[in-house]
């Protein structure tokens, strides 16, 4: 069975304007897929949809066996520990160290008290330390987070999101701020540490030829649809230019996944 199943979703902010609709694909567990097109394709909102950040209008995400829709805030808050999330300015909180936005990351584990209080066991701060040290930033635990780099802050984000120990990893454009050299190193170690620790990652990216580099699979939206569904080294030239609209030929779906 599927980790997570997206079946004929649909999403839109007002009345008028659909910013996802009839959109359909699954993924397995370990797949690193990138989801490419251009702005306002409805790259964020799917992510936003998966972890339910917005509700879902139409349609369904089926994560790990639960309906994510129709869930209650307690049951919410549970399958959330098993999603982590990656984003494109780092959500963290400037002031505090290193490690301590990495232990945030456990809050979905903690009681109010437990998270207000700052009560995280030896285990937990070993893990936080360990995937710093995976990460390549251990040496700046104790820093503050402003006083880092936008590609440290983003690698701080990561380790956050893994802390959750999750079934699966959302990262919304995490390389859209930082300059080339920056960007390899995020890609090179969200992609090795999430194949060493077995889960699954979701990554919207702008840059194709980074998608074709790091990617298992390419899922391209146009307009809200997907247009584009199939291993990466299939993603032609002449498909690129029907995701980003720069050709009007329409062009089938590909959704056949070819023998690697």
């Amino acid at each position: 069975m599927s980790l997570l199943t997206v079946q004929q979703l649909g999403k839109s902010y007002n009345n008028q304007n659909k910013v996802l609709q009839n959109v359909n694909f699954e993924v397995d567990a370990g797949e690193f897929i990138s989801i490419i097109g251009p702005s306002g394709a409805g790259k964020s909102t799917l992510l936003r949809c998966i972890n339910r950040m917005v509700d879902i209008d139409e349609g369904a995400v089926i994560f790990d066996g639960a309906d994510v829709g129709t869930l209650n805030k307690k049951e919410l808050r549970k399958l959330r520990t098993d999603i982590g999330m990656v984003f494109q300015h780092y959500n963290l909180v400037p002031r505090l160290s290193v490690i301590e936005n990495v232990l945030h990351g456990r809050f979905g584990y903690k009681t109010t008290l437990q998270g207000v209080m700052g009560r995280f066991t030896e285990e937990e701060k070993e893990r936080a330390f360990f995937l710093l040290e995976k990460l390549g930033i251990v040496e700046h635990a104790y820093k503050r987070c402003d006083q880092l780099s936008g590609g440290q802050q983003q690698r701080v984000g990561i380790a956050r999101a893994l802390i959750q120990e999750p079934k699966i990893v959302l990262c919304d454009e995490p390389i859209a701020s930082l300059d080339p050299n920056a960007s390899k190193i995020i890609m090179d170690h969200l992609k090795s540490i999430t194949m060493e620790l077995g889960i699954t990652c979701i990554v919207n990216l702008h840059q194709v030829e980074v998608a074709r580099d790091y990617s298992d699979r390419i899922i391209g939206l146009r307009q809200g649809q997907v247009v584009f569904d199939d291993v990466s080294h299939r993603l032609t030239l002449e498909r690129t230019d029907v995701i980003y609209g720069t050709k009007t030929k329409p062009v089938p779906v590909v959704r056949e996944l070819a023998t690697v």
